[in-house]
């Protein structure tokens, strides 16, 4: 999906208040007693419970960065790990980091997919499809790349590492303008987009080492086109692949007008069978299960249309599904609303916690859907994944992130 990163408008709020906020250093201080991490800072919600100014929404809206009172954007990316409730100390540890080791200028290489092979210890991503500044879409497909966590590890005592940790193409041309991928059966599976009215958008299947061969799982609900396939997952529960169909393709002009309602699937591959779960939404985008598959957790990016720009009524939402023995969802309900941007790729850690790459950074909701943090970047990540114990890679289209946390991750599955 497209970069929200270009349409960020700082808040002034920060600015603004600044003076207004200084009342509330006790507060900051009395909100935990526990110590906080070099790296980490406490964000104490009742020092923007009232604003001396309230910005209309034409400065003010999903585009913004929320900066607190006191804040500027500085001061909150020098200590990136917010802390809005004390059970966020659990999620960061005790001494949470943070490293850029990668960036692009301009190109934004670093967008979604990310997935962690831990056979050899690389994670993978892929690249911003359909946007300008990557030449991708209709005539040129996105490429995927990766990197060795053991690279990434051997850095993460330096904030700013890029140079130090090597980014390699994969030679996968058969999967067009992917974005979103999962582990699956000892390889990766990729939702292809695809490209034109011709190349359909796909369910394709990587080998992670050389020659990175692939092969095509699914292509076609009874002959008909998918739209543009964005994201997938495994049900921990029934093993089966769980995935999102949106317009994203349509949106960004390298797929042609949709031809299927916009909604979310399951895959049987070893009966074929494909059935939808959940539909009503305005774009469902990520998707992702609790880890003991309990739940299920779709974002829905209706906000953002693309290069249509946005509709701020729209939804920006995370919604939860009660899910069943058989498989199938029920009890929709709306878990999050997002303040920044929009909730894009989501995942759980194994505790059940939710986080989500959002406007400006990752967010970071308990599983009752109360915001207890964020990492925060102060750009949109569309995507990040867990690589195991501790260790998380963040995707910010042209920048590439490290992080080591208190937090394990709860979705590999072989």
């Amino acid at each position: 999906m497209m970069s929200f990163s270009l349409a960020l408008v700082v808040l002034l709020a920060g600015v603004l208040v600044r003076a207004y906020g200084s009342s509330f250093t006790s507060d900051y201080q009395q909100l935990s007693k526990r110590e906080t991490p070099e790296q980490a800072q406490v964000i104490d919600w009742r020092s923007f419970s009232v604003l001396p100014t309230v910005l209309p929404p034409t400065v003010v809206n999903a585009t913004s960065v929320f900066v607190p009172p006191g804040h500027d954007l500085g001061s909150l990316s020098d200590k990136p790990f917010h802390i809005y409730d004390d059970e966020f100390y659990d999620v960061i540890g005790s001494n949470p980091t943070l490293t850029l080791i990668a960036n692009t200028g301009t190109n934004p290489m670093f967008h979604e997919a990310t997935v962690w092979y831990p056979p050899t210890d690389e994670m993978f991503f892929v690249q911003n499809a359909g946007v300008p500044a990557a030449g991708t879409g209709l005539n040129k497909s996105n490429v995927i790349l990766k990197i060795s966590l053991a690279e990434a590890m051997a850095v993460s005592n330096i904030r700013n590492a890029t140079g130090l940790v090597t980014v390699h193409t994969v030679d996968a041309p058969a999967i067009l303008n992917s974005n979103g991928a999962t582990n699956f059966n000892g390889q990766i599976v990729f939702t292809a987009e695809g490209q034109g009215d011709d190349l359909t958008s796909q369910l394709v299947v990587m080998n992670p080492r050389e020659p990175y061969n692939t092969t095509i799982l699914l292509n076609n609900y009874f002959g008909r086109q998918f739209n543009s396939l964005n994201d997938v997952v495994v049900n921990p529960r029934n093993k089966e692949l769980y995935f999102t169909d949106s317009l994203y393709g349509f949106l960004q002009n390298f797929r042609p007008s949709p031809g299927l309602r916009l909604q979310v699937y399951r895959y049987n591959d070893k009966t074929g069978v494909v059935r939808a779960v959940a539909d009503g939404f305005s774009l469902p985008n990520g998707i992702a299960f609790s880890p003991d598959g309990s739940y299920a957790y779709i974002t829905d990016t209706g906000i953002f249309h693309g290069i249509w720009g946005w509709n701020f009524t729209n939804p920006s939402s995370i919604y939860r599904f009660d899910v069943q023995e058989d498989g199938t969802w029920d009890n929709r309900k709306l878990f999050a609303y997002i303040d920044s941007g929009v909730a894009d790729g989501i995942h759980c850690d194994s505790n059940g916690n939710v986080y989500a790459g959002c406007g400006d950074g990752v967010q970071v909701w308990n599983p009752s859907g109360n915001l207890i943090g964020k990492i925060f970047l102060g750009k949109t990540s569309a995507n990040f994944n867990f690589a195991g114990d501790g260790r998380m890679v963040i995707c910010a289209e042209e920048d590439l992130y490290y992080a080591t946390i208190g937090a394990s991750g709860g979705s590999y599955i072989s």
